[in-house]
């Protein structure tokens, strides 16, 4: 109580109901439902912009570019509403063309979300794989991951070890490998099992999260997704404070006191915390945080990434038939997976990639120039078209370098947290309350998730404030009926052939009781059975 007098003493005061720390897409929504709700609120936000992990970049190589967050799908539909509501017009990813799968010097097409095989156990390890995440991600709760049944036993387990387990064949091994590195921008051997397969199965499955069309990478907006914050904070009117890094959050006196590195100080009643998990650890707290709230924050690392965008003359991949879209199985490539990038009326052509994880890491150090080459060089390769050498502009974002980020797209649960301290990840600590991404129960990791984590948190103050009730907090959000969501559908076979060992379970069984059925024949025909 004494601090937070001798700080309302010694500087003045900029009084407020809620104080939302990170001007992000989730701190913004906040903002945006407690302010259209009669809230008086400030936003701070540490960079010289809005927007957190999305950014937009404008120049006249590009006309605008997403280095950041840029795709939204169905099912995805609080991020759609919003963006309606902003009057931000969505625009379909090309996939004119086939998808190319890249491996061992070949490109073969791709259908689905599995590379094409004529091993029939390799085909038999992919269906297994995809079938094994799905299955175990229904157990599940989105809402509380810790309380599934297997929940223990699978936090335990790194994804590394889980992939070992399922899948017998190297190719189904190094896939999935590269699935995980897609998906969470980090390794099979650093995240927890229980944790992917909740991150996949919130997300809505395998294919809603791997595929283009009808899964999460379906859409672009119009303009960019920087569009999104900008227009938020113009509605917020001046309650939008730049270039704020918060530094200390002080609870000890009747309302919070929250301080800036430049010592400005903000006092609200409730304060909103709209940032990564672990950047929470920069700030100072008076009292101190909750110790497992502490030991959660210092053990949620974020993911890497470098997102890459190289521009050409002209769409040359057309030419062949390819769509811009390719998965690039190879160590010496750079690149993963790429999507066309090119402007919806066919301007600016150019192929987006990610450079993941363990390859972010080890390029880093490299220059811009060299990356590019890198990069030119994989597609050449992968598209059989040397026309990718000779690109005309070449765009890249290391998120691992933003402090204010510290790396993409998402934090990630090493094995053991979730179910020791996952639970607490939504708990508020007093009158602090937590969105962010992370926080989501739907969609974790994107904008989407954003955007509800943001407004359950504002949800929940109104409710302490008495302005909502309790069932109010979590609302339903109907379906997007200008991008509705299609059913996958799997067929007899996928949903009933049997895994690898499963096989060789059957072969083994026909083979024994072949087997057995000639030793008796023969026994018989010797006589050496007795007849009643």
């Amino acid at each position: 109580m004494e601090a937070a007098q001798a700080k309302r003493g010694s500087a003045a005061v900029e009084k407020y109901d809620v104080v939302v720390v990170g001007g992000g897409i989730s701190g913004l929504s906040a903002a945006k439902l407690l302010s259209e709700s009669g809230i008086n609120v400030v936003v701070l936000e540490a960079r010289n912009r809005v927007g957190g992990r999305t950014f937009t970049i404008k120049n006249d190589q590009v006309n605008y570019v997403d280095v950041g967050g840029a795709y939204v799908g169905p099912t995805q539909n609080r991020i759609l509403r919003l963006t309606k509501e902003l009057g931000i017009e969505t625009y379909k990813v090309n996939v004119e063309g086939h998808m190319i799968h890249y491996k061992g010097g070949k490109s073969r097409h791709l259908t689905g979300i599995s590379p094409s095989t004529w091993n029939p156990i390799v085909y038999l390890d992919y269906n297994n794989f995809w079938r094994t995440v799905d299955k175990l991600g229904k157990e599940i709760p989105p809402e509380a991951p810790w309380d599934a049944p297997h929940a223990e036993e699978w936090d335990k387990m790194t994804m590394r070890e889980f992939i070992n387990k399922i899948c017998w064949t190297k190719a189904v091994k190094d896939f999935a490998t590269l699935f995980v590195n897609v998906n969470v921008t980090s390794e099979p051997h650093e995240v927890s099992a229980l944790w992917f397969l909740w991150y996949v199965r919130q997300c809505g499955g395998t294919d809603r999260i791997f595929s283009i069309s009808n899964g999460g990478q379906e859409r672009k907006f119009k303009g960019g997704a920087g569009q999104i914050s900008e227009k938020i904070k113009e509605r917020l009117k001046g309650r939008v404070k730049l270039e704020k890094p918060v530094v200390c959050i002080d609870q000890t006196g009747d309302n919070v006191i929250v301080e800036t590195l430049n010592h400005e100080l903000y006092e609200g009643k409730y304060v909103i915390s709209a940032i990564p998990p672990i950047l929470t650890t920069k700030i100072h707290y008076k009292p101190e945080l909750p110790s497992k709230r502490n030991r959660l924050i210092q053990s949620l690392p974020m993911g890497c990434v470098i997102k890459c965008m190289v521009y050409y003359k002209e769409a040359f991949w057309d030419r062949k038939g390819y769509c811009g879209c390719f998965i690039i199985e190879d160590e010496e490539s750079p690149i993963g997976i790429t999507i066309d990038d090119t402007k919806p009326d066919g301007s600016f052509p150019a192929i987006m990639g990610f450079i993941l994880a363990r390859k972010a890491v080890k390029l880093a150090h490299l220059s811009k120039e060299e990356r590019k080459k890198k990069i030119c060089e994989a597609f050449a390769k992968a598209m059989g078209m040397k026309e990718a050498l000779h690109p005309v502009h070449y765009e890249e974002k290391n998120w691992s370098m933003e402090q204010y980020s510290g790396g993409c797209y998402t934090a990630y649960f090493p094995p053991g947290i979730m179910y020791s301290y996952g639970r607490i990840i939504r708990q508020p600590v007093d009158k602090i309350y937590f969105a962010g991404t992370e926080t989501a129960t739907q969609w974790s990791g994107y904008m989407e998730g954003a955007v509800q984590a943001g407004e359950r948190a504002a949800r929940e103050i109104l409710h302490r404030m008495g302005r909502i009730s309790e069932s109010e907090i979590w609302m339903p959000e109907p379906e997007s009926k200008d991008v509705p969501a299609l059913p996958f559908t799997t067929s007899f076979w996928e949903r009933n052939l049997p895994s690898v060992p499963g096989l060789l379970c059957l072969l083994s069984s026909t083979v024994c009781f072949t087997s057995v059925a000639a030793v008796g024949l023969f026994a018989y025909k010797k006589g050496l059975l007795i007849r009643n």
